[in-house]
């Protein structure tokens, strides 16, 4: 059983830095992708910062140069190094992760690496809260 467990949230003011971890165990394979997620009340769930098997990093536009997505070798650790929060980067984090099986890298090619509907491993979710 996959679990994904994210920790390092919490409150800063604007300008400042946050490091979310998210612990990962169970996978029966390497993972196709890691990526962080975050969704704000009312709004739906973005993708922020994705990492492929082989390296290969995406960002959304709006954390370019302020966020920093990382991995340990065996995929058992996913990080984001957050600065220069903004409040609009208030929200909740999610730590998620696709399988390597045909039908999930057929769902990729299909939808794109960060669109959530790919993604079948979840974590709990850790809050961050920038105040201006």
């Amino acid at each position: 059983q996959v679990t994904l467990l994210e920790s390092g949230g919490g409150s800063v003011q604007a300008g400042g830095s946050l490091r979310l971890s998210c612990a990962a165990s169970g996978f029966t394979g390497t993972p196709w992708c890691m990526a962080w997620f975050r969704q704000a009340p009312g709004k739906e769930r973005e993708g922020v910062a994705v990492i492929e098997r082989d390296g290969t990093i995406t960002y959304a536009d709006s954390v370019k140069g302020r966020f920093t997505i990382s991995r340990d070798d065996a995929f058992n650790s996913l990080t984001l190094e957050m600065s220069n929060l903004r409040p609009e980067d208030t929200a909740a984090y999610y730590c998620a992760a696709v399988s390597s099986d045909a039908a999930a890298r057929a769902a990729i090619q299909v939808f794109g690496v960060m669109n959530p509907a790919i993604y079948n491993y979840w974590g709990q979710g850790t809050q961050v809260t920038v105040s201006s």
